[in-house]
């Protein structure tokens, strides 16, 4: 059975899977191309240090991840583009904030955003999103 940890993240891929029109993938590395509708890549991130909690046994986490949205730069407003983009990640992510259970709450920060170039690749659009998860596990490894 996956760890806590790795149910937690797979929930959250699931999320963003369902952005309409968006890919969405985990750890992989930055395309030379984009889907149309964007690409949504999540980042593992750093579970920290957990606060514990004794009788029974509970480590509490706040996982800091991060996703990377990218559009490919075209003729359009790029700027338009990554926004509606982006508001469709939040309405993803705000449909269900418990992860099916799996979490006590999730939340997202502000989005920094950036010009990505990758020798030899068509440029692209960026914006790269802090989410933190918390969630409890009864073992630090799970």
């Amino acid at each position: 059975m996956p760890s806590v940890r790795e149910q937690v993240l797979a929930a959250l891929l699931a999320r963003l899977e369902a952005v309409p029109d968006a890919a969405a993938k985990r750890e992989v590395p930055l395309p030379e191309t984009v889907p149309s509708g964007g690409l949504i890549i999540l980042r593992d991130g750093d579970p920290g240090d957990p606060e514990v909690i004794l009788s029974p046994v509970t480590y509490l986490w706040e996982h800091q991840t991060e996703i990377e949205v990218i559009l490919q730069r075209g003729q359009d407003d790029d700027s338009a583009a990554l926004e509606t983009l982006l508001m469709a990640v939040g309405n993803a992510l705000a449909g269900d904030r418990s992860l099916g259970g799996l979490a006590e709450w999730l939340e997202w920060g502000a989005p920094k955003t950036s010009g990505l170039a990758i020798d030899g690749a068509a440029a692209l659009r960026g914006a790269t999103v802090p989410i933190t998860i918390h969630y409890a596990s009864d073992d630090p490894l799970g």
